[in-house]
């Protein structure tokens, strides 16, 4: 069975030591960092125009490395790098994946910057000797090749943490940071991982090699000016809230509960963001078809997808679950919009009132089938 984004979660929390300090992990490397930055620019005296070519040079070497490493050894399991593959590969991306990539405390930092005596390796064992093999020819080039190496390191890390921040920190809103963790979010899919999108701070070798991949963004219903219609409804469900979110995300399920949903064409099983299915239905009173897309899955938590239909209808579908004494609490939440001026005085009119009626009788159906799928589970075990 798959492991769960939040099981996963819970069971490495657990793991990292008590006395574990992030802030300590974070100053720590910024301070070496900067330290050994300093070290080796302070030899660097009277650069000639030239000389300064080792800046870009040494930062697009650094990029190349970082993509050769993510993606042959971050990716595929390699006898040399078995710890890195395990740590990147295992933890990383089964902590962090598609709908659900922002930490929720500073101790989730464990997971995203590299151990600490890293940089101290990368410094003393791979930087410092090529600094001294270039020092023998040219001080200044060293000098700036050493720094060089060094603020690609901390770039790096910086970038990544910033990739990773809950998107209402100011911080995601800078455009480069923006599209990087646009970048970042499509390599976390598990059908992009192994294939797509290695850079992390500057996308250069992933556009060079092919690797590039990009979707944009979904524009959120509330930035539309069509106004919105919200339908919410709740009910309460004998079973636990994985269980039950489980069987409300099978989208292959719904038209068993849901009057409205004729055909699935999409996975079975519950569908993780990212998942792609298509539908269609027949609302209000008229048939239609809509192509959907998951772009959030918590288990036993919530469920979101947003849908695009015929005249000009956009949906989002949220599912939320919370424990309820021995049950289940289930809400479902419909916003929806027609861009159409026809089709929006035709649901203020007569549509809406429809699948108003609709969408409670679904939830009377998806409680009874919910309960006899669950009570066929326990059955079989």
């Amino acid at each position: 069975m798959r492991q769960t984004t939040e099981a996963f979660r819970s069971r490495y929390r657990a793991a990292i030591h008590r006395r574990y300090n992030p802030w300590l992990h974070g100053t720590f490397v910024m301070l070496f960092g900067l330290l050994a930055i300093g070290a080796f620019c302070s030899a660097v005296h009277r650069v000639q125009a030239l000389e300064w070519l080792t800046v870009p040079l040494t930062l697009l070497l650094f990029n190349a490395g970082v993509y050769a490493v993510h993606r042959h050894l971050g990716h595929h399991k390699k006898s040399l790098a078995k710890m890195f593959y395990a740590r990147h590969a295992g933890d990383h991306h089964s902590f962090f994946t598609s709908g659900h990539m922002t930490y929720d405390s500073a101790r989730d930092w464990r997971v995203i910057l590299f151990p600490a005596w890293l940089i101290v390796l990368h410094t003393l064992v791979i930087t410092l000797p090529l600094w001294w093999l270039i020092a023998q020819v040219n001080t200044n080039v060293a000098g700036l090749f050493g720094a060089c190496m060094v603020l690609g390191y901390l770039t790096y890390e910086v970038f990544h943490a910033l990739e990773h921040l809950p998107a209402s920190n100011p911080l995601t809103r800078l455009p480069w940071i923006r599209q990087m963790r646009r970048l970042h979010e499509l390599h976390h899919r598990r059908e992009r991982m192994q294939e797509r999108n290695f850079n992390i701070v500057l996308p250069l070798m992933d556009y060079l090699f092919g690797t590039l991949y990009w979707e944009p963004e979904p524009t959120p219903l509330s930035l539309s000016r069509t106004p919105m219609t919200r339908m919410q409804h709740q009910i309460d469900i004998a079973g636990e809230p994985i269980a039950v979110l489980t069987y409300a995300a099978s989208v292959t399920r719904w038209p068993e509960w849901h009057p409205s949903s004729l055909k699935i064409e999409g996975p079975a099983g519950p569908l993780h963001a990212g998942a792609r299915f298509a539908e269609d239905i027949h609302a209000g009173g008229r048939s239609g078809h809509l192509r959907w897309e998951v772009t959030e899955y918590l288990p036993g938590r919530r469920w979101c997808a947003r849908a695009q239909g015929d005249h000009g209808l956009s949906l989002l579908l949220t599912y939320e679950c919370s424990a309820e004494g021995s049950g289940t609490r289930f809400i479902r939440t419909l916003d929806y919009r027609f861009e159409g001026l026809a089709m929006r005085v035709a649901n203020q009119l007569l549509l809406k009132r429809r699948i108003e009626r609709e969408s409670a009788a679904s939830m009377l159906a998806l409680r009874e089938r919910a309960v006899q799928s669950l009570a066929s589970v326990r059955a079989s075990a």
